[in-house]
């Protein structure tokens, strides 16, 4: 005898095997689906401490704003008296070597054989002008201005005739360079 079987088998394992395929996908979603809550959790709460960090740091910065402040505005004035400490030290020195140049120039003129009338300094250029018996006295006073240290260069502008309470006198214009010696450091013994 033969036995026939009506049941749908192949149909029922294609179905369990479907069933079986949808509970593992379902199933897996469902894992996938709670891992990735849980790292949006973390990371979450990571951007929650994160933002209370940032919140306090911006307050702790506030609290220390005026203190910065403060501080540029030392930083400010420092610079200033710096600036200002400068002009004074180059005032001490421009005014001490126009002393010495007053000095050189005062010590040169004979005044027997010629007088100045005006003397001008300008930065590192002096001017003078003056009267002076002859040309021998001219060349005598520029040789002694070029052996001063504070004078580095002395050149003839200008040389004319000139009447002077009836006299043919010269009349004459320096131009003359200012240097600054060097001051000399003594040398210790060793």
């Amino acid at each position: 005898m033969l036995r026939i079987n009506l049941l749908p088998i192949r149909q029922l394992r294609k179905q369990a095997k479907a069933r079986n395929q949808i509970i593992s996908f379902a199933t897996l979603l469902a894992f996938l689906c709670l891992i990735l809550g849980a790292v949006f959790f973390l990371q979450s709460t990571k951007t929650n401490n994160i933002a209370s960090q940032v919140t306090k740091l911006k307050a702790e910065k506030q609290k220390y704003a005026p203190i910065l402040k403060e501080m540029k505005n030392l930083e400010k004035a420092k610079k200033d008296l710096e600036h200002k400490i400068s002009i004074i030290n180059k005032l001490k020195q421009d005014s001490a070597t126009t002393v010495h140049i007053l000095d050189e120039v005062s010590n040169t003129v004979d005044s027997k054989r010629m007088w100045l009338k005006s003397l001008k300094q300008q930065g590192a250029s002096l001017s003078l002008t003056g009267v002076a018996l002859d040309n021998r006295t001219i060349a005598q006073f520029m040789d002694k201005l070029k052996g001063s240290p504070y004078i580095s260069s002395v050149n003839l502008s200008n040389a004319s005739l000139t009447k002077v309470s009836g006299r043919n006198l010269k009349s004459f214009s320096l131009a003359c360079s200012i240097v600054t010696p060097q001051k000399k450091t003594p040398e210790t013994k060793k």
